[in-house]
């Protein structure tokens, strides 16, 4: 079992970021989540990080598990999180910027997000968001990092 947790929130065509305070990727914008708790499922952990980290109360069955990512030569605790895609009604009223201990919460263009490009963004996120938000399939994600860079990300299906 992983130690780690990690959700995409879905309003149309934008996602719930949250620009983080610490590390590992610190002043990047990254999905909310966090560390499992003793006897905690991921699931049951997703829905408290989510909870702490947003004010967002998600149901159970909006929330779907994408899979795994996991990483070599990375300065993280750990070796993996769980992946999940949390689609919220399209009506949600959640004004941002949000200034949180964690980090800055903001709605981001899902186009903005996966453009490799963009330097602002965890450097990993557009090798697999797409596949996140758009695969019925689940994928273990695979990040080799050399230094602080990722070098490349190996997809396979669960």
């Amino acid at each position: 079992m992983h130690a780690y947790t990690l959700a995409f929130i879905k309003r149309n065509d934008e996602i719930l970021m949250l620009n983080r305070n610490k590390s590992p990727w610190m002043g990047s914008w990254n999905g909310v989540g966090g560390k499992i708790q003793p006897n905690e499922t991921p699931l049951e952990g997703i829905i408290r990080e989510v909870f702490e980290e947003t004010n967002i109360d998600v149901s159970v069955l909006k929330i779907e598990h994408k899979g795994i990512l996991t990483w070599e030569n990375f300065d993280a605790i750990g070796s993996g999180l769980y992946i999940f895609l949390i689609d919220v009604d399209s009506k949600l009223d959640y004004l941002t910027p949000i200034q949180t201990d964690e980090g800055i919460l903001d709605w981001k263009k899902i186009d903005w997000i996966n453009d490799f490009n963009n330097k602002g963004v965890a450097e990993n996120i557009p090798y697999f968001l797409p596949s996140v938000l758009n695969d019925e399939l689940v994928f273990h994600y695979h990040c080799i990092f050399k230094g602080k860079y990722l070098e490349k990300v190996i997809k396979t299906q669960i």
